[in-house]
């Protein structure tokens, strides 16, 4: 894993997410090693030719930056941490930038949302519970170990998110889950729906929004390899979503629906 110390001149920049009014994102790159991230379009930015999740950049002055800005921005504004990096990755246990950034807004009333798939938030919910409003989310694919250790090697396993999705609820931070994204006919049967939406809501967690997979050009490339590697019985099917994709997600919205108003769980969808 290369490390490098970096100074940012903005860290709290206008989102082009309708829902989200700014972004925050304390490191370029991630060391989750996501073989699905849409992400790895940052390193046009950054100027690495390192392969995605093996290079994190730190901003060490991000909370400093961050002081700056909010003054300027509007009021009860919706801010995202973690948009195009884990903010709570494992370089934030040494560095803390995440957290310092989060003292930052205490004074602030704005809308603060967090996106992980690190059980490291849990460490501020010191914070947390002082923010005017906050929830966490955490992305969760599969729980399944095997998919999670081709897809994402460097995250947590699921069973342990789910956990500390439980220990947030219970202190009275709002949480949910976003299976992101629904990697076809690999994490999309009724069975593991299923154990997610049965996990989330045994958790606390308010709801569970579902995504599908993006297929970037590199994106695909690479889940493709990988299906074909692991999966090799599921690349055909895996392929016809490419050019099916409306298909597709109108059957996974309805098994969304039916197994959602099963196990009585609020469900969304971003696709």
């Amino acid at each position: 894993m290369i490390i490098n110390e970096v100074k940012c001149k903005s860290i709290l920049n206008k989102s082009g997410i309708s829902v989200i009014d700014y972004s925050i994102n304390p490191y370029y790159g991630c060391a989750h090693k996501c073989q699905y991230c849409y992400a790895v379009f940052m390193k046009r930015f950054t100027g690495h030719t390192e392969p995605w999740g093996d290079f994190v950049d730190v901003k060490i002055n991000a909370a400093e930056v961050l002081a700056r800005q909010l003054p300027r921005v509007r009021k009860r504004s919706r801010i995202s941490f973690g948009t195009v990096c884990d903010p709570y990755q494992p370089l934030e246990l040494k560095y803390q930038v995440t957290r310092k950034c989060l003292e930052i807004l205490k004074p602030y009333r704005h809308r603060v949302s967090i996106l992980t798939k690190s059980t490291i938030v849990i460490r501020d919910a010191d914070i947390l519970r002082k923010l005017h409003k906050v929830r966490v989310s955490f992305t969760i694919t599969s729980m399944d170990e095997k998919v999670r250790k081709i897809f994402e090697p460097g995250a947590p396993p699921a069973e342990k998110r789910f956990k500390a999705i439980r220990t947030l609820a219970q202190d009275g931070i709002r949480t949910s889950v976003f299976v992101a994204p629904v990697i076809p006919y690999i994490s999309d049967s009724s069975a593991t729906i299923t154990d997610i939406l049965r996990a989330a809501k045994n958790a606390g967690a308010e709801y569970v929004m579902f995504d599908t997979l993006n297929p970037y050009p590199k994106v695909w490339r690479n889940t493709q390899r990988l299906i074909e590697k692991h999966f090799p019985d599921k690349l055909a099917s895996f392929n016809t979503y490419y050019t099916n994709r409306k298909t597709y997600s109108i059957h996974l919205r309805e098994r969304i629906r039916i197994l959602g108003e099963k196990y009585g769980i609020e469900y969304k969808y971003a696709f």
